[in-house]
């Protein structure tokens, strides 16, 4: 085990809708105050009771899917929590993982495409206080 999965990342055209439509289903709190990321108008999370974490993005040009049509296919991807992000990055190429964008330098997420096309980003686990 290499990873920790984080959250899972919805696309929208409006991130805080998308948001507080998901908090009345499910309950817990929007953008809960988080050391593994930052709010700002493009990104909003809900932290659910569960434990469970789910991350909306807004995408430019949205286009929402249209299940079943295979042209409109569903749309998410995964972050997986890392502690080295150059190590984790090694291995997941080696099990098959394409590189779809490794950001700038010194960015702290990079992204990358499963063996069936998924994309999926690798993000530097922020260490944790001690005290």
């Amino acid at each position: 085990m290499i990873a920790e999965l984080e959250c899972v990342v919805l696309d929208c055209p409006d991130p805080m809708e998308l948001a507080t439509f998901y908090q009345s289903l499910l309950g817990g709190a929007v953008n809960q105050p988080d050391r593994r990321w930052s709010l700002d108008d493009d990104w909003a999370t809900l932290h659910a009771p569960s434990g469970l974490v789910i991350a909306f993005q807004r995408a430019a040009d949205y286009q929402p899917p249209r299940w079943p049509d295979p042209l409109r296919p569903q749309q998410f991807h995964l972050d997986f929590g890392v502690p080295d992000l150059d190590r984790a990055h090694d291995q997941v190429l080696s099990w098959g993982a394409t590189v779809l964008d490794e950001g700038l330098a010194g960015r702290s997420w990079r992204i990358y495409a499963d063996p069936a096309s998924h994309p999926f980003c690798l993000v530097r686990q922020k260490k944790r206080a001690t005290g």
